[in-house]
């Protein structure tokens, strides 16, 4: 995502955290300082102007900004809260046996749902099922749009909400 001075969409945001996520799949981030380097590596930040990688090299303090940053470093924090809410609303499936795609993506949209006030549930759902429809395959969209509506139903009843409140 080139800054060119134009703000990215939250769609483009969301790709950016579903690629950098669905490569922590593969490598976990076992640090910050790991979720870090694993989003500054990503091609898409990479393309930072100049001026920006220059600050952010010479301060190390400097933490990553935007909604993708947001999403990637919420769904890493709550990652099992997230899987927890999954697996309970995947009949059959074991987190450990969906796909890396799906689960990527629904962690996503279930961050989003739970933590995320300024997204509503039918969007999360929406974008979610959009990413899959570019990164998955063709069952993933009714996979993922299951799963993501018994959470939705969930969380609209208060049956869902984030531990702690």
């Amino acid at each position: 995502m080139a800054n060119q001075g134009k703000k990215p969409t939250r769609r483009s945001e969301r790709a950016l955290a579903f690629q950098v996520l669905y490569g922590l799949s593969f490598t976990p981030a076992t640090s910050e300082g790991a979720l870090r380097a694993a989003y500054a590596a990503s091609p898409d930040v990479a393309d930072r102007t100049a001026e920006d990688e220059k600050a952010e090299r010479h301060n190390p303090a400097t933490a990553p900004q935007g909604y993708a940053w947001e999403v990637i470093h919420g769904v890493w924090k709550t990652q099992a809260e997230l899987d927890e809410a999954v697996s309970g609303f995947s009949q059959n499936w074991r987190v450990e046996r969906m796909g890396r795609v799906e689960l990527t993506l629904l962690r996503i949209a279930v961050y989003e749902m739970l933590f995320r006030d300024d997204v509503p549930a039918k969007v999360a759902m929406n974008e979610a099922i959009e990413l899959s429809k570019q990164f998955g395959d063709d069952n993933s969209r009714g996979f993922i749009n299951g799963i993501l509506d018994a959470v939705a139903r969930a969380v609209e009843s208060g049956r869902l909400s984030p531990k702690g409140q």
